[in-house]
């Protein structure tokens, strides 16, 4: 693997990590299986790059997204919490309906190109961008959980009842989980938009196992309590999923190609999965 390829996968693990902070968010912190962050992704995507392309800054394309993100998490815990559809369907079907938002937001067409708009990465170097833009994430939520609503927030996923005996309102919880989690994942939609230069339709398929991949590798590898460990761990698994992914496809070796890329993220998913883990408590 050439330096070129490790810093693009760096640049890449980067826009994942927070992608599978939001991943965290939802499955870990308040455990809701939401399955709306692929809807969601492209929709960050779609929404910061029909903003570029009529000519709006590429910084309030990026808030935007955040709040476009905001509002596909809250619909899928209005499904869940208002109307009592489990947790799974609610993000199915709030993520099924996304596909044809997703449409309407690009105005119909299923893929953009943003060769010629200018983005927060034009004239600068984008792994110094993506850089700040992650400490910039890293920070704020990870400061965000310690806090003693981000401590509620956490306890709904560790203990929902003990939550409410303490006056926690735990549909309140649920929705504040859901909005920042795919707030986090539409803004990695519209961070990997900029940085690739187009939006395609299908381009969130799969970004649930690439967020998950990302968190459990994390977890294996800094297995500590600490938010600010944690939030740090999702970018540290994703740049290392990164990493395994482009070295088995540019392995003589294992004669891999593009074709087996599924392939390759399913076996290092379950891989992960069965390497058991000691949680270390951490403040």
């Amino acid at each position: 693997m050439s330096i070129a390829e490790l810093l693009f996968s760096l640049e890449l693990g980067m826009i994942f990590g927070i992608v599978a902070i939001g991943i965290y968010l939802t499955f870990r912190v308040i455990n809701f299986s939401d399955l709306t962050c692929d809807g969601s992704f492209v929709l960050g995507a779609a929404v910061s790059s029909i903003l570029l392309k009529s000519g709006y800054n590429p910084f309030l394309a990026l808030f935007a997204a955040v709040f476009a993100g905001v509002i596909a998490g809250l619909c899928t815990g209005i499904l869940n919490i208002y109307f009592k559809v489990t947790a799974i369907l609610s993000g199915i079907l709030i993520g099924f309906m996304l596909y044809s938002i997703n449409l309407k937001v690009m105005q119909g067409v299923p893929n953009l190109t943003l060769i010629n708009e200018t983005t927060i990465f034009s004239g600068y170097n984008p792994l110094v961008i993506l850089a700040m833009v992650s400490l910039v994430v890293w920070f704020i939520m990870s400061y965000f959980l310690v806090t003693n609503f981000g401590l509620a927030l956490r306890s709904t996923g560790q203990n929902s009842l003990l939550s409410t005996t303490n006056g926690v309102k735990i549909e309140y919880m649920t929705m504040t989980g859901l909005a920042l989690g795919n707030a986090c994942i539409a803004l990695g939609g519209a961070l990997f938009s900029q940085h690739q230069g187009f939006v395609d339709i299908s381009q969130g398929i799969g970004t649930i196992i690439t967020g998950l991949a990302a968190v459990m590798l994390g977890e294996k590898l800094l297995p500590f309590r600490s938010p600010w460990i944690m939030i740090a761990a999702c970018f540290l698994g994703s740049f290392l999923y990164r990493i395994l992914v482009s070295y088995a496809l540019h392995s003589e070796v294992l004669g891999l190609s593009t074709q087996d890329l599924n392939l390759i993220t399913g076996a290092l998913i379950v891989f992960v999965m069965i390497i058991p883990t000691r949680k270390i408590q951490t403040c």
